[in-house]
């Protein structure tokens, strides 16, 4: 049997969600039909509307009609704004204690000498300035395959999964403080990534970000190599060494092997991007249930885009282990409104064009849809951008919403394997960590086949559960986490990606 027209998400909602385009006439609600023309994915009320009213979705507030709205008339961005209403964060009220599986699942993980388990082999080529991006890239360009000749420099190392340069575009003309604090701890966490077998760190050596004074403030003495291009006698010379560096690793790095390890040894990064009206209702509600089967046996998640949370934080506060944990969560939601004035810009810019185009109308509603991919476990704790990761179970990290930014800052802080939701069609890759590319809907799944891992639009198109599809992507996990390829991976997406937060001003 076909599925209704139309998806109602809650009993209270004023809103559903057209399945597939409707035409003039098509039934929405009893008695109610479609006044004009409602493109797939967007909404359309299913009862009438007064002006400065608010609207629902997921029985929670997404706006306040800015115009009369009658039955059956599509509510977007011409008579649905933002409004203040009041929130009650009830720290604490809807913590539970966790089931956990007994016994946990397992992958086949690489395990390091201190104890940490890796779910990729890379030898990672970092810089401290934009100045030596270039000599990085030319290093790891060495050890390329040739997709011409088909020559492999790696082909006798087939336990690594490559040599990656992470370049950036900062390092100098920064100020002190908090913008070059910010930069060492996100380049500090990929040092210390569990992915990397080796790190070497290359420097022009007049920078501001120094060398020595990453490696003292992040505590890197004995984890990684270091090369000044000044100090080296110049760019050719500093290429040669660095070459010579990865040929040496290159030899230990492949006599890893990979064993059977508890599920609690991953951390996944939870993302959403080119987000779509189906968003919250199939991919990142199906994450949410695989987010809640790994939390269940032993392992992290990680949810950020602190500004793709706003106006849906009290529903996370009421999750939260303990009233710090959540005041954690509320406090940064106010830096971000002081953040985004200061800089003449509002927190309702936050949905993109091609959001909108998709069907999402403001901010709160994107941010109900973005935080579902959490799941319904505990929030056990509240970081800083690209701070390390220690607590077991659903971490919320602040970050911007910027999709490579906040990746960025998650990767940092430990994740060792992302998950990106997608109904639009973002492509993306987060190297060391493999990413897993979920889409919303059927059409562009099979559009972008080659892009994406796995349909959650089978949820839209009544072929199984949410919860169904979260097993299946939990099994995707464990499977990408034993050293299956993505998709992202296929492409070789992920050095590009690699964006630290940039804040403060530009000397």
């Amino acid at each position: 049997m076909a599925p209704p027209p139309v998806i109602r998400l809650h009993p209270d909602d004023g809103v559903v969600i057209a399945r597939a385009t409707l035409l003039p006439g098509a039934p929405v609600a009893d008695g109610v039909a479609a006044t004009a023309r409602i493109p797939a994915g967007h909404k359309v009320a299913v009862r009438a509307h007064a002006a400065g009213e608010p609207i629902r979705r997921y029985g929670q507030i997404i706006g306040f009609a800015t115009a009369p709205i009658a039955a059956g008339e599509q509510v977007h961005v011409h008579n649905c704004g933002m409004g203040d209403f009041a929130k009650d964060y009830a720290y604490g009220q809807d913590a539970r204690p966790t089931a956990y599986a007994d016994p946990p699942a397992t992958f086949q993980g690489i395990v390091r000498p201190d104890g940490r388990v890796a779910t990729r082999n890379y030898i990672g080529i970092l810089t401290s300035v934009n100045c030596s991006a270039h000599v990085a890239d030319v290093v790891a360009d060495y050890f390329k395959r040739n997709p011409f000749t088909g020559a492999d420099p790696l082909a006798d190392y087939p336990n690594v999964d490559g040599v990656v340069a992470l370049t950036h575009k900062t390092g100098c003309g920064m100020t002190m403080g908090e913008p070059l604090a910010l930069l060492r701890r996100t380049l500090g966490g990929f040092a210390r990534h569990v992915n990397f077998h080796s790190v070497i760190v290359l420097g022009l050596g007049c920078e501001v970000n120094q060398i020595g004074g990453l490696m003292q403030e992040q505590h890197l003495a004995g984890r990684l190599r270091k090369m000044d291009i000044q100090e080296m006698g110049g760019s050719r010379k500093t290429v040669a060494a660095g070459i010579d560096f990865v040929k040496e690793a290159l030899q230990d790095a492949n006599r890893v092997t990979r064993v059977a390890v508890p599920a609690s040894h991953l951390t996944v990064a939870l993302q959403c991007g080119g987000s779509d009206g189906y968003s919250g209702v199939s991919a990142n509600p199906a994450l949410g249930a695989a987010s809640d089967l790994l939390v269940r046996n032993g392992g992290s998640v990680i949810l950020s885009e602190t500004p793709e949370t706003y106006g849906a934080e009290h529903l996370l506060t009421r999750r939260a282990v303990s009233r710090e944990v959540g005041e954690k969560l509320v406090d940064l939601m106010r830096w971000w409104e002081e953040y985004t004035k200061r800089e003449g810009a509002e927190m309702n810019a936050n949905p993109s064009p091609g959001n909108k185009a998709g069907g999402l109308t403001t901010i709160l509603e994107k941010s109900l849809g973005a935080m579902a991919k959490c799941g319904s476990t505990n929030l056990v704790d509240v970081v800083r951008y690209a701070e390390p990761v220690t607590a077991k179970g659903f971490v919320f990290m602040d970050t911007p919403g910027y999709d490579p930014v906040a990746a960025t800052g998650q990767v940092a802080g430990g994740a060792n394997l992302v998950c990106f939701t997608t109904g639009r069609g973002s492509v993306f890759g987060c190297k060391p960590a493999p990413s897993i590319k979920l889409a919303t809907n059927t059409p562009m799944y099979t559009r972008m086949v080659d892009d994406m891992d796995v349909n959650c639009g089978t949820i839209l198109d009544g072929e199984e559960s949410v919860q169904q599809c979260g097993a299946r992507i939990f099994d995707l996990i464990l499977r990408v986490a034993s050293g299956e390829r993505t998709k992202s991976e296929a492409f070789d997406f992920g050095a590009e990606e690699f964006a630290p937060w940039q804040i403060g001003a530009t000397m």
